[in-house]
């Protein structure tokens, strides 16, 4: 998790929401991500997403089975089924999302019965680290906007 801290710390240096991402697949970080959607200007610039493309890339596979995703948020609505998709193994996050979380703190998008794959998620994992990054953000974007 702490990789995937720092990975968030690249986000913030960027002017965006601090949300790291890696990949870990034998051992090894196969991928890694940051959000990126004020620097490139685009929606699916999610961690999640940015480390999931790297891992298949550099496995040179779409099914990331064996793969475990540390993300430092609970994904939201649109990565978590992108992580179903890509057959991870597991998931662990660090801070709960309970404005948008789709790994059960709001929406159940990850562990659904009707799912022929089943992730394991773990959350909390360096749970205040991770959200007091988050909150710190929001905190100075508020002081900026007013």
């Amino acid at each position: 998790m702490l990789l995937a801290i720092q990975q968030a710390h690249l986000a913030l240096a960027d002017g965006d929401v601090p949300v790291g991402a890696i990949v870990v697949f034998d051992g090894r970080i196969v991928g890694t991500g940051f959000n990126s959607r004020e620097k490139n200007r685009d929606p699916l610039g999610h961690a999640e997403l940015t480390a999931i493309r790297a891992a298949s890339l550099n496995l040179d596979r779409w099914r990331l089975t064996g793969c475990t995703l540390y993300v430092t948020l609970e994904p939201c609505p649109m990565c978590a089924p992108a992580i179903v998709q890509a057959r991870l193994d597991r998931l662990v996050f660090g801070a709960y999302d309970p404005k948008l979380g789709a790994a059960g703190t709001v929406f159940e998008l990850i562990l659904r019965e009707e799912y022929p794959h089943r992730v394991e998620v773990i959350g909390g994992v360096r749970e205040e680290e991770c959200a007091e990054m988050l909150r710190n953000f929001f905190s100075r974007c508020r002081k900026d906007r007013d």
